[in-house]
């Protein structure tokens, strides 16, 4: 089995994971999501509510996933993939510094403080996963 293969077949078993879990947990990536683009939160370019910006990102998660299993769509998912990955740092970031603010409790300070670290390793993998 092609090894380029099996990196980009497992990113999308992942991201297909991911968008399932968006779904039917989303109450667990609200932190993720920034208040600024809140209309929940009164964000100042706020579009949707934090719910609808869970929702709506499940969108690009399974067509990332599903271009990742056509070759002639790999690389532009791939590419894709990992942009979306670092877009997600900025959310991620803001979910760490609450985590630590004054109403943060230590298992959101564990929890952010190991899901950001982990942007770094997804962007890689994603981007490795451009080879044919």
């Amino acid at each position: 089995m092609n090894p380029n293969n099996v990196k980009a077949w497992s990113l999308a078993v992942l991201l297909g994971a991911s968008a399932v879990n968006h779904v039917a947990n989303p109450k667990f990536y609200y932190p993720v999501v920034p208040a600024i683009l809140c209309t929940d939160k009164a964000g100042a370019l706020g579009l949707m509510t934090r719910h609808q910006w869970v929702l709506a990102s499940t969108v690009p998660e399974a067509l990332a996933a599903a271009g990742l299993l056509i070759p002639g769509t790999r690389k532009l998912a791939a590419t894709a993939t990992a942009a979306m990955f670092v877009g997600f740092t900025f959310g991620h970031v803001t979910a760490l510094r609450h985590a630590f603010g004054p109403k943060g409790t230590p298992a959101q300070r564990r929890i952010h403080a190991v899901r950001l670290p982990l942007q770094i390793p997804l962007v890689a993998w994603a981007w490795s996963a451009r080879k044919n």
